[in-house]
C-alpha cells in the first residue's frame, strides 16, 4: 500500500517500497492556475530534501517544486512536456513530476500525512 507526505510547499510524495512519485498538490495547481510548461529534472540526478527539483510555469507565475525527499531521480513524467495542462486535470494522478528512489527513508516522517496537510491548508484561509 502507497503511503503519501506533503511539505508545506505543496508537494506531495507517493511512497512505494524505496521509490517516491513527486508531484505538486491539488491546492498548489489550483493556486497556480493554468500550468503551461513544466521543467523536469534528468534522469539520475541525485537531490537533498528541500534542493530544487523542477520548475512548473502557469500563467500566473513560475514555482520551483522542491524535493521532498532526498534520493535520485528514477523517472520522469515526459508527458508533461507536451501536456503540461495535466497537472491541473489531475495533479496527484497523472499530472506527477518525477519518481525517486529514496535515499533515507527517514525523513518521512518530518513530512505531513494527509490530516495534518489537510489542517494546515485550513491555516493558510
Amino acid at each position: 500500500m502507497s503511503e503519501v507526505r506533503y511539505t508545506k510547499d505543496h508537494e506531495y510524495v507517493r511512497v512505494d517500497g524505496d521509490t517516491g512519485t513527486v508531484g505538486i498538490t491539488d491546492y498548489a495547481q489550483k493556486t497556480l492556475g493554468d500550468v503551461v510548461f513544466v521543467e523536469l529534472p534528468e534522469v539520475g540526478k541525485a537531490f537533498v530534501s528541500g534542493e530544487q527539483a523542477a520548475v512548473v510555469e502557469s500563467v500566473k507565475a513560475a514555482s520551483e517544486v522542491y524535493a521532498p525527499v532526498s534520493g535520485a531521480v528514477v523517472a520522469v513524467n515526459s508527458a508533461l512536456e507536451t501536456s503540461p495542462g495535466a497537472v491541473n486535470e489531475d495533479a496527484t494522478g497523472a499530472g506527477w513530476f518525477f519518481r525517486i528512489k529514496l535515499a533515507n527513508a527517514g525523513e518521512l516522517g518530518g513530512l505531513m500525512d494527509e490530516s495534518a496537510y489537510q489542517a494546515f491548508l485550513k491555516t493558510l484561509d
